[in-house]
Parts: structure tokens; sequence; C-alpha cells
């Protein structure tokens, strides 16, 4: 699918934050063309800027990166302090792995490895909340590719656990949401993550790359149910209408 920019559409807007000079927003982009959204891809790394207010927007994403939420580099910086501008307006905000920790960070939360060194990359458990199971189905596991987590900060509410990273996603206020897996992800990024990030499956923790397969074929569909849930609770449809479907890639 072509994903159609913010250039070449009337159509309402929503940012996309993205680190490297060839990430996608995969999944979650394809999805909200779907619903009628166009995207506005920027990248404050390469020198694009943040806008001053959202009013111009339906919402927000900010996908993950090799970066940390706590590297001294200004755009790093510039984008957790650029936070507080959805958050302030109550406009739809979503952080996903990087993006949640920057918003963590925003909300003065600590982003931190696992003590005993454990990264998550391949799929591990997700287990909902009370708060989590009122809101939407949850897979059995998700995809993770991140050696930091986060904790909660005050206001948030947890909505999935696991046993190495306790908090896998978080909600604060009605709007804004963190999560530490990555739903985005298509068959082509699995392909690409597993290719030119092969050295850290021998991270402690990791999955080898015949796992990372072997989980997408047992556990995708639900998380694509999951990030159509989600989809409708977050933001919606750009006409105001909700659908539910699962379409090939």
């Amino acid at each position: 699918m072509r994903l159609e920019t913010f250039a070449d559409s009337p159509r309402p807007k929503v940012l996309v934050i993205l680190h490297q000079e060839h990430s996608s927003p995969g999944r979650v982009g394809q999805e909200l063309i779907k619903r009628g959204f166009a995207l506005d891809i920027r990248k404050p790394r390469f020198g694009d800027t943040l806008p001053e207010t959202m009013a111009g927007h339906a919402g927000a994403v900010i996908f993950g990166g090799p970066m940390s939420a706590n590297d001294p580099d200004a755009y790093v910086h510039r984008e957790i302090d650029w936070i507080k501008v959805p958050l302030c307006e109550e406009v739809p905000f979503l952080g996903i792995c990087l993006g949640a920790q920057m918003m963590v960070k925003q909300l003065g939360g600590t982003v931190a490895g696992h003590r005993d060194g454990l990264v998550e990359i391949g799929y591990y458990p997700l287990r909902p909340t009370e708060a989590g199971k009122a809101l939407m189905n949850w897979p059995d596991k998700a995809y993770q590719w991140h050696s930091e987590g986060f904790d909660k900060p005050a206001g948030c509410e947890l909505l999935a656990t696991n046993p190495t990273y306790p908090n896998q996603a978080i909600r604060y206020g009605s709007n804004a949401y963190g999560i530490q897996f990555h739903p985005e992800l298509t068959h082509s990024m699995l392909v690409r993550w597993t290719t030119r990030g092969a050295p850290r499956m021998a991270l402690p923790g990791a999955q080898q790359r015949r796992d990372h397969f072997a989980g997408r074929y047992v556990y995708d569909l639900a998380v694509r149910r999951w990030l159509d849930s989600f989809l409708d609770l977050w933001i919606g449809r750009a006409d105001g209408k909700h659908v539910h479907c699962i379409a090939a890639e």
C-alpha cells in the first residue's frame, strides 16, 4: 500500500514522527490511511520542525528507533519537550517503544535498562490489567525490540504488563497512550530488522531470528485485531464512523 502523505491530500492529518532515514510507520500508517487520514511524516532528527499546536492535526504518533530517550542529542530533547503540546491540548497521542519512553520522560518518569541486563527482542507475553481488559482484547504475545523500559509516572494508568518489563502499556488522561511493543510491524519490516539487527540477538533474553518468524505466524492475527480495536478507541475514523476489518498487507 502506498502511504498517502500530507502533501498529497486534504484529508485530516495524523502527525507521524520517525527516527531513521528509511523508517516506515508500517501497519499503523496503513491502517490510519484506511480510516481516512493522511500522514504528515516528519523526522526531527534530520531537521524537520514540529508544530506549535495540534490545531491542524487529528492526532500524533511517535515511533521507535535505536536511540535512547536518555540520549543527550538536541532532537531527542526537542521531541520530549514537544510532547507537552498534544498532552496539554488533549489531542490523541500514541508513543510506540521510544515514543512511549519519550512520553514518560515528558511526564517526569524514568527510562532505564533491566537490572539484569535483559532485553526483549522477539515475541514476549502481554498481560492486560483489569483496566486494560475493560478496553479491548489483548494478544497473548506481541513483538518487542528494546533494551530499556519505562516506569509509570503519576497520573498514568497501567493497561498491560509482563514479567520482564512490567510497564508494557500505559494511558495518560483519556487519549494519550504509551506502548512498549510494536503493532506496526509488517513482514518486510521483520525481515529488515532481523537482518540489520542480527548482532542484537546475542544479547541476554533475546530470541533467535527463526523464533521471530515463528512468533509472527502464531500471534500476528491477534496483534492485528488488537490494533484495529485500539485505533477505534484512540482515534476512530476521519469521517467519525467506525469499522472493523482485517485486510491483507
